[in-house]
């Protein structure tokens, strides 16, 4: 594993250069600076020409190649119109195949844009031509389903303006995109990952923390652990494969030195409209000094609910409503989960403006709750307040490379939904690559999460997500499907119930059936699930309708269910939509027939 670089070019390199970018590299200093501002690059109407092709960019002041759409990372803002049909011919301007997948769009399944399941991709030098109507409103995105393209920047947004006008009105809006940028080539990132799978994890266990522990809790409770977690083979580190150690966080594709600036007018109301188009980043937003009323998730109109800060899964979109009623900027603040660096924006009522950047929150490692451990449970006590009990007062550690950030903490309190944790049997398929099976796990609708629990603000979670409308069909389901989410860390192998999507057996669903499907997170990390094609309506833990989306993040030792209408035909894509994890194996085809 290579060193931690020199503290300034650290600095430089998680922060980025002011005039990083695409534009740096093509207008210079005068172009970076415009694209501090509200991107012009937004493209509306039915009918659209988009080129993929190659852009020189510089983030971290080393030149490297990005996959872009028509000169532009992100790619242009597409504004639809419910109801519209939208054409969008898609020229290929690489020297290799590729595509669009237009994420959370309902549209046939040809239309789909992942190779190999849906159509033939694009070839070099050839058009594709993707025709729909336009069936929805709201916050979404389109990505190449390619490769690793998607982590070279062929990412962008999309909002469709709804018929009837919004449910939450507003005097402007902005879109931001989140994204994770690495000048590694992606397949070196993914050899690397395969080859030692904690290289870019700067948290690992040391004989510091060790020591650290031992001073706080003595010899014995410390090495107790540490040999609890080497008998598992496992990390409470295991927060996320790829970190600040090789990415930086851009927002709308300008990294944190460049401060990315939406402009308002105190009294204001602004919607902001989230994206994480990221590859294998979680974000924990917040803006410091401004509350932020979430009115939709994924697209989809849900009943207000005032917050401070909320996880964005990597594929989630959510949009929110704030009133900054005061002269002066506000720092939009996304820190990466495992807290190795974040991304930074501005909200300012003149141009130049700027809001003091927090510092990052404490690294907070796994606990009993996320490895489903049966003394956790003890008593049929719900799994937050058995943990707690069990591991009382936990010493903080300090992680080695991070003293910036504080202390890491293991992260054994925070809420529990009241449901009695389940012991749960493994389904009859069952492949090689799962390294562990947790005693039980629970459905904590209300749990924010490894990091976000009790840190004294008020943080989203999916308990709190309601859609304000009933889904048109909302019968219940009529037979069960269960997916174990699996991995191996130590080979990194990820699948579905062990086994790799080259080795799997499509999911076949009947056209018209309505199906539940449960999926049983068995691993130690946080996993987006994206459907392709077909809504997930998300049940509450008493079974009935809560929300709609189309991407599902489950928390370690987390069971979640959600209702599935077979409406279209066709061949559609089942993943975790970390891209190295679906690349690994974590992956389905769904055939609806």
């Amino acid at each position: 594993m290579t060193g931690t670089p020199p503290r300034a070019a650290r600095r430089r390199f998680v922060q980025g250069l002011a005039a990083g970018g695409a534009l740096a590299a093509m207008g210079g200093w005068r172009a970076a600076m415009a694209h501090a501002h509200p991107p012009a690059d937004e493209l509306r109407g039915t009918e659209f020409h988009l080129e993929i092709g190659e852009t020189p960019v510089n983030f971290t002041g080393a030149s490297r190649m990005a996959t872009t759409v028509n000169g532009r990372l992100p790619a242009p803002l597409l504004r639809w119109r419910e109801g519209d049909t939208v054409t969008l011919h898609v020229s290929n301007r690489l020297r290799e195949q590729t595509s669009i997948h237009w994420h959370g769009i309902l549209l046939p399944s040809d239309m789909d844009g992942v190779p190999g399941m849906s159509f033939e991709g694009i070839a070099p030098g050839a058009t594709f031509t993707y025709r729909f109507p336009v069936r929805q409103s709201g916050t979404y995105w389109y990505h190449s389903h390619s490769g690793f393209q998607e982590q070279t920047g062929l990412y962008g947004p999309i909002v469709i303006e709804p018929r009837g006008g919004e449910a939450a009105a507003s005097d402007r809006e902005y879109t931001v995109l989140l994204s994770d940028w690495t000048d590694e080539d992606p397949m070196r990132v993914f050899r690397k990952l395969m080859a030692m799978p904690d290289y870019y994890n700067r948290l690992q266990p040391s004989v510091e923390t060790l020591v650290r522990a031992a001073r706080a809790e003595g010899w014995g409770a410390a090495l107790s652990e540490r040999l609890m977690w080497e008998r598992m083979r496992m990390s409470p580190a295991d927060l996320a494969d790829v970190s600040g150690a090789t990415y930086t966080f851009l927002a709308n594709g300008v990294t944190p030195a460049g401060n990315w600036t939406g402009l308002f007018r105190p009294g204001e109301k602004v919607r902001l409209r989230f994206v994480n188009g990221s590859a294998m980043t979680y974000f924990d937003l917040r803006i410091p000094g401004l509350k932020m009323t979430v009115v939709a998730a994924d697209g989809q109109d849900v009943r207000p609910v005032e917050v401070d800060e909320f996880r964005i899964a990597v594929a989630e979109t959510y949009d929110v409503i704030v009133e900054p009623a005061e002269d002066r900027a506000y720092t939009i603040y996304a820190q990466a989960m495992d807290r190795s660096g974040y991304a930074r924006a501005t909200l300012a009522p003149r141009p130049g403006m700027q809001a003091e950047v927090p510092p990052l929150d404490p690294v907070r490692l796994l606990g009993m709750r996320d490895m489903g451990m049966a003394h956790g449970a003890a008593h049929g006590m719900p799994r937050g307040q058995a943990a707690a009990q069990d591991m009382p007062g936990m010493a903080d550690h300090a992680m080695p490379g991070h003293a910036a950030q504080g202390h890491a903490m293991q992260d054994h309190g925070g809420a529990a939904d009241g449901m009695v944790p389940q012991a749960h049997p493994y389904p009859a398929e069952r492949g090689v690559g799962n390294a562990m099976l947790p005693d039980a796990v629970s459905t904590r609708l209300d749990d924010p999460g490894v990091g976000l629990r009790n840190n004294g603000r008020r943080v989203l979670t999916y308990a709190d997500l309601r859609s304000l409308r009933e889904p048109a069909d909302n019968r219940p389901p009529t037979r069960e499907i269960e997916l174990h989410l699996t991995g191996n860390m130590e080979r990194y192998m990820w699948s579905f119930n062990g086994v790799k999507f080259s080795d799997a057996r499509p999911i076949v669903l009947r056209l018209g059936e309505r199906v539940r499907f449960v999926l049983v997170n068995d691993t130690m990390m946080t996993h987006p699930i994206h459907l392709h094609g077909l809504w997930s309506d998300l049940e509450s833990p008493d079974g009935a309708f809560q929300v709609r989306k189309h991407t599902i993040s489950l928390n370690p030792a987390q069971r979640l269910s959600y209702r599935v209408s077979a409406d279209t035909r066709g061949k559609w894509a089942y993943h975790c939509h970390l891209l190295y994890h679906m690349e690994a194996g974590m992956f389905r085809a769904v055939v609806v027939e």
